[in-house]
Parts: C-alpha cells; structure tokens; sequence
C-alpha cells in the first residue's frame, strides 16, 4: 500500500486552512491516505532567518488581499482573527494527544482550530480554547489539560518539529508525496497532478 501523503501545517497558517479544507479530496482521488503533521513556524522561522508575511511591508498587504481572493476562489468563509498570527504551541500539543489515542478525532480537532481561527475569527491559540475544542469531541477536560503540561507531550511536538524541518519542511501548508515537497496551498493542484500521473 502506498504511503500517506504527509500533510505539514501550522494551525496560525491561513494558507494551511485552506489546504486542510482540500487535501484529503485530493488524495482520496488517487487512493492515498494522509498524515496531519502540525508543526511550529515560529521554529522554522528561526532556521530559516524569516518571519511571518504580515510583518514584512508590501507582502503583508498582498497576504490579506491574497487570503480573500483565495477564500473567495474556493468558495471559503474566512476571518482573520484579531492577533493575527498566533503561538498555537498549545494546540499542536493536543492534536498529538490526541492523535496517539484517537486519529480521527485529532483530524476533527484539527479542523475545529482551523474553524476557530478563520472560519469565526476567533483567537483559539489559549491553552483554555485548545482544551474547549477537545473537549467538545468528548476527550476529557481535565485529562486534555493535564496533556499540556506533561513533559511527554512536549517532547512530542518537539520531536516532530525537529523530523519536519530534518525533511526539508519550511513553511506552512507543506505537502510531501513519496518524497516529492511541494510548499503552499497553490501548489494542490500540483499535488493532484503529480498523484494521477506518477510524477514528472
């Protein structure tokens, strides 16, 4: 059976919500499975020497127009939260939490962030909103809390991190095929094509 695609994001990417909306679709297509990977840009960011767009003149006033052009494109509700953008340390924690106990739970908490940032606006990046959406799946409150401070789960996301940016990974949506990087939401169609016809 062919490997999964390997799906990297960070849960403060708008670019990685849009991909998230789209990228099983696709992979379903060709029969694929994917793996959901958050990681930390702030990380990357200290690897590769850059920041967030928005803080950069020029590209972060393309970056907004750009994210409603998108939104529009695939027929997408989206809100920048206020803040803009986010430490989301506390839910890629819990995403792993999650996943080692239950994947397709954690894909919906995935989505629920996702939901929360920029389908609503809200700043979900809060310890306290990471564990709500936990906990509106029906994993415990007090466990999905006591998740957050246990050194395991730390170690976790770290890990991960570091296995992301040892493949190459330096942005936020990143998709890997079999090997093959593509980075951005503007590279699906890419991705798509590659999958039906087995590279190029």
């Amino acid at each position: 059976m062919a490997a999964p695609l390997e799906f990297y994001f960070d849960f403060s990417s708008p670019y990685g919500y849009f991909a998230s909306t789209r990228i099983d679709a696709i992979a379903a297509k060709a029969g694929r499975e994917v793996a959901w990977r958050p990681i930390l840009l702030g990380a990357v960011f200290k690897v590769v020497g850059t920041a967030p767009l928005v803080n950069y003149p020029l590209k972060g006033e393309y970056m907004r127009h750009d994210l409603e052009r998108q939104a529009r494109l695939f027929k997408l509700t989206f809100r920048e939260p206020p803040g803009f953008p986010h430490n989301t340390i506390a839910a890629a924690r819990l995403y792993y939490w999650i996943h080692d106990r239950d994947a397709a739970k954690a894909r919906a908490f995935a989505k629920g962030v996702y939901a929360g940032f920029f389908e609503r606006g809200s700043d979900v990046s809060a310890p306290e909103a990471a564990v709500a959406i936990a906990a509106g799946l029906g994993l415990g409150r007090d466990a999905a809390a006591g998740a957050l401070q246990d050194q395991a789960v730390k170690d976790r996301l770290r890990h991960e991190v570091d296995a992301a940016i040892a493949k190459g990974v330096f942005g936020s949506p990143f998709v890997i095929v079999d090997g093959e990087p593509f980075w951005g939401s503007d590279r699906l169609d890419q991705v798509e094509a590659w999958l039906t016809t087995g590279g190029w």
